[in-house]
């Protein structure tokens, strides 16, 4: 699960909540502001900081709700500022900093769950590949593929935006996480895998560009696969 923390305070996540530590989700981090609040598009869930500031949590909550992200928002506060709590700031739960691992990650779960069985079913079909955000499910003409939960996020990443072209470290970010340490080889990894997966007729969906990255080439109708050539 990838989360978006909002929050001025530093060291992020991990210090906001840091039962974080030892859950498997990648993150990153925006400001406590109306601005910060653009960064959910790839987020799963949004956590909202209101330890310091009541005002300014309650504020990107509302925003949230406002602007109709249809990404969960889960409010972090203190003992002290509970009583304060309004359903009128559009949040979907709330968790105390020193909540455990088990309870932060069942929270997170159940309001995923609940955002995805709100909201209608998302699948993108990129010619005869259909990718069900929903399900989680990749099918080549009718035929399932197994692929890895990364996997899965990386080509879902690609066929969200078809012909678009992203650097390695664009997708090292947005993929595995602004806190993911490896280098961009892992990407070239993942690619290497994909194509394998979708073997030999289809490999070329998935397109690089020399020198700045990958894409996800829609099918030509003229039958051009339109693949810039490998280079990793």
């Amino acid at each position: 699960m990838h989360l978006l923390v909002v929050s001025d305070a530093e060291g992020g996540g991990k210090t906001l909540l840091p039962a974080l530590e030892f859950l498997d989700h990648t993150m990153a981090s925006a400001a406590l502001s109306a601005e910060g609040l653009l960064a959910a598009a790839e987020a799963d869930v949004i956590l909202v900081d209101a330890t310091r500031d009541l005002a300014a949590g309650s504020q990107a909550c509302r925003v949230a709700a406002a602007a109709e992200l249809e990404r969960p928002v889960i409010v972090v506060i203190a003992d002290s500022g509970l009583a304060a709590l309004k359903a009128s700031w559009g949040f979907d739960d709330w968790l105390l900093p020193q909540a455990s691992p088990a309870e932060v990650e069942t929270r997170l779960r159940l309001v995923a769950e609940r955002a995805r069985a709100q909201r209608p079913g998302r699948a993108a079909s990129i010619g005869e590949l259909t990718i069900d955000e929903d399900t989680y499910a990749v099918r080549l003409r009718g035929r399932p593929l197994d692929l890895t939960f990364r996997e899965f996020e990386l080509l879902k990443h690609l066929g969200t935006h078809p012909g678009r072209v992203f650097t390695r470290s664009q997708l090292l970010a947005e993929v595995w996480g602004y806190d993911y340490y490896g280098g961009t080889r892992t990407v070239d990894v993942h690619i290497r895998r994909l194509r394998a997966k979708l073997g030999a007729e289809y490999e070329s969906l998935i397109g690089t560009v020399r020198g700045v990255g990958y894409k996800l080439d829609p099918p030509s109708p003229y039958g051009d696969d339109g693949d810039d050539g490998e280079d990793g």
